[in-house]
């Protein structure tokens, strides 16, 4: 089951612009989390990698991911999360899966869940939001859903558009 929350999401965090007034450059740390860290986030992780790379803002931006679970701790990209990113030319590492940790909260300026249980875990692993820094992904796009996980439903063409299209808008959003 998932958990859907019946409070207001928080308009996009736009506080975090690549460069500052001054015309500066601002280092933005993103950090995308799922249950496992081997499907969604990671493939956040590498798309949201090759776009700001060719946006020619890459160091301007760190980006990472981390699991809610310790379920998959060590563990690869999935295989068929690997296989979209080769089939759509974004390049990954060696990623290993991690679990997040409240320090995270303070390392990262953004901490993005795919889904509202996510979401709920990282409040809870956070010990809230004062900062407003946890969003959903798809909150940049303006949708309500959350990226369904393919581990379950076997649908990585799915998880890819909708991952693809959440970090094309977050960069838009980022760029403001």
């Amino acid at each position: 089951y998932y958990f859907i929350s019946i409070l207001p999401l928080p308009p996009p965090y736009a506080k975090i612009p690549l460069t500052t007034t001054k015309g500066t450059h601002a280092m933005t740390k993103i950090l995308f989390v799922c249950h496992g860290n081997i499907c969604r986030s990671p493939m956040a992780e590498f798309i949201l990698k090759d776009l700001v790379r060719k946006a020619g803002c890459a160091a301007e931006v760190r980006i990472a991911s981390a699991a809610t679970s310790r379920e998959e701790l060590g563990s690869p990209i999935y295989p068929p999360a690997q296989r979209q990113l080769r089939s759509h030319g974004v390049p990954f590492d060696d990623h290993r899966a991690r679990q997040m940790t409240r320090a995270d909260y303070d390392a990262y300026d953004l901490l993005i869940g795919m889904d509202s249980r996510n979401l709920a875990n990282m409040r809870r692993i956070c010990g809230g939001d004062p900062d407003g820094k946890l969003q959903l992904l798809l909150h940049y796009t303006g949708q309500t859903h959350d990226v369904a996980d393919p581990w379950y439903t076997d649908d990585f063409d799915a998880a890819w558009r909708d991952i693809e299209s959440g970090c094309r808008a977050l960069l838009a959003q980022l760029k403001k």
